[in-house]
């Protein structure tokens, strides 16, 4: 990660054994995530933002989680594969329905994306005000100005449902050695606050696909792969994320077909996302 102009390893052979065991039961996340429910009581929903440099797949993710647990393709959260910088401009609380009337009680908010330059993508302190709860519903980001308060769009007097109870670094599997310095930095930053909150952090590798020929082959290869091995160890040292909270995930982005492999890689990250959360929720 960093250096800017230097290309990715070429992948290399896969494990005799995965490095990491998905459930054998590929139902038992998606038991576990259709029948949660919050342990604190003093909240409507546990809040999953989701951050990471432009082009990551956050958006993607969102529509991903929505399509496994519809059953269909699902795509609420606008992306854009051609813009070159973040397509996400507003903060946008998405929630997912779980039946006539109702939604599951987690919700994702999606952010503008990190940028090398200071006048372009999501300020750290905006990014930081948001897991605080003072950024409001549709608020628009300006890269050139910081939201304060006073501003329009900034909440005064967040309350527990307002503020972030899981924070995810989402960083593409085939670009993790081109993210730029700058935009680590504004990573770091951004975790370093979260870890004075107490905010639980996970992180998910996107895009596996392209970064690794035997896993575009074969989805089940993701956790043999030794490249996506070494990328896993690298946002691991940059970041300071663990390694058993670091994922690995293909978006149904162009992927029109419901596949059992992506919900299970899917899944399984959501449903740790899930855990640290109410862990959060329960420890207040």
């Amino acid at each position: 990660m960093g250096g800017g102009n230097s290309s990715p390893s070429p992948p290399q052979p896969l494990l005799s054994a995965p490095w990491r065991n998905l459930p054998q039961n590929k139902e038992e996340d998606l038991d576990y995530v259709k029948t949660y429910k919050l342990w604190n009581q003093d909240v409507s929903h546990l809040r999953i933002l989701l951050y990471g440099p432009v082009g990551a797949g956050k958006s993607s993710f969102i529509n991903s989680v929505d399509t496994v647990l519809q059953g269909r393709i699902a795509g609420r959260a606008p992306t854009d594969a051609i813009s070159g910088s973040s397509y996400t401009k507003k903060y946008k609380t998405y929630k997912i329905r779980k039946g006539q009337g109702s939604h599951y009680p987690f919700v994702f908010n999606d952010i503008m994306g990190f940028e090398k330059d200071t006048d372009r993508g999501v300020d750290v302190d905006d990014v930081i005000l948001a897991m605080k709860g003072h950024v409001e519903e549709n608020h628009q980001f300006d890269p050139t100005q910081r939201l304060k308060e006073g501003n329009e769009g900034y909440r005064s007097s967040p309350t527990l449902n307002d503020r972030v109870h899981a924070l995810v670094c989402v960083i593409p599997a085939d670009k993790v050695s081109l993210v730029d310095d700058k935009v680590v930095k504004k990573m770091r930053e951004v975790r370093l606050a979260a870890s004075q909150l107490d905010i639980p952090q996970l992180a998910i590798l996107t895009k596996v696909d392209l970064a690794c020929p035997e896993v575009k082959q074969n989805l089940n290869n993701a956790y043999k792969s030794i490249y996506l091995k070494e990328q896993v160890d690298k946002i691991n040292m940059l970041l300071g994320i663990p390694l058993n909270s670091i994922f690995l995930v293909k978006n149904y982005d162009p992927d029109p077909n419901i596949n059992d492999d992506m919900n299970a890689l899917i899944i399984n990250a959501l449903r740790q996302m899930i855990t640290f959360g109410d862990d959060f929720l329960s420890d207040l």
